[in-house]
């Protein structure tokens, strides 16, 4: 009974983590995982005090693992791309850990929160602890695809082994691919919170149509995952900037291409590019979190050969 009951809760959060992704987006509110949903007449919360957090309602397992950006735990990624997660305190049979450690046994999937921000955190499911080493308290956890969870909740056995090969590689590919895409949505929330969630060129304020552009490219070794190596942009001036349309100076003044000034394309051409032609960025307050000037000085002259 206990099997099932796991089973129905953990799957309705799964549904419902999904939902709210769809609504919200990858990053998600604390008060909104906090308060969770309620099904059949129970509510099952999300998140909790605990890191390793384990509502009421289910039975033994744990439904979720968190790493909070001021927590006291280590948490990082191995070489080989996995997560490296870290034991509540230091005792192996403390109940959290020993909940992990059945997950593992089981492979029941768990739902792994990663905070990006204040009050912020991006959902990623499922994820599995794949091993356990006691001598360093620490889980190796990996992610794997949302259509591979499996849900009857049963050990590794002989019978499993050559599926369990697939499984690893197919699983080593995921968990790095959420390796790059914690850091990027890290970095975009990094910079629309410096620039007070507006855009540097327009101040447009809907954060759905707000991108963290790179001054210089993620693809460059110096294209660091850093706020000065970042701009708040809308979707349309993202676009002008990774294009050569538009150019911002070292001393934060926009220019727009002298061939796009000479164009006569309607109100968006007039208003939306060439309207900002010379004008100064809306900068963070912070200067710490203001674009590097030698950054720009780089874009700049890629922005001056493309014209």
């Amino acid at each position: 009974m206990n099997t099932f009951i796991d089973a129905q809760y953990r799957r309705a959060s799964f549904d419902w983590l999904n939902d709210q992704v769809a609504i919200h987006g990858d990053v998600l509110p604390w008060e909104l995982l906090q308060k969770g949903f309620e099904f059949s007449g129970r509510r099952i919360t999300l998140v909790g005090p605990q890191g390793i957090w384990k509502p009421a309602v289910f039975p033994e397992i744990p439904l979720s693992i968190m790493t909070r950006l001021d927590g006291p735990y280590n948490d990082s990624f191995s070489k080989d791309g996995y997560l490296l997660y870290r034991y509540q305190g230091s005792n192996p049979d403390q109940w959290d850990n020993a909940g992990l450690r059945k997950a593992w046994k089981e492979q029941v999937p768990l739902i792994y929160f990663y905070n990006i921000s204040r009050g912020y955190y991006l959902a990623v499911w499922p994820v599995y602890i794949v091993d356990d080493d006691v001598r360093n308290l620490t889980f190796t956890v990996a992610a794997d695809d949302a259509r591979m969870i499996d849900l009857s909740i049963r050990p590794v056995d002989a019978s499993r082994i050559q599926d369990a090969a697939v499984e690893q590689i197919r699983r080593s590919y995921i968990t790095s691919t959420v390796k790059v895409r914690l850091h990027q949505t890290a970095f975009r929330e990094r910079v629309l919170a410096a620039y007070r969630e507006q855009c540097a060129l327009c101040r447009l304020r809907h954060r759905e149509l707000l991108d963290a552009a790179h001054i210089i490219p993620d693809s460059d070794p110096l294209g660091e995952p850093a706020v000065r190596n970042g701009l708040a942009l809308c979707k349309l001036h993202h676009a002008a900037f990774d294009g050569h349309f538009i150019g911002i100076r070292p001393d934060y003044t926009v220019e727009v291409r002298k061939d796009i000034l000479k164009e006569k394309d309607g109100p968006m051409l007039l208003h939306g590019l060439q309207g900002i032609h010379h004008s100064t960025l809306n900068l963070p307050r912070d200067s710490g979190d203001r674009p590097d000037p030698g950054y720009l000085e780089m874009r700049y002259k890629l922005f001056q050969a493309a014209g």
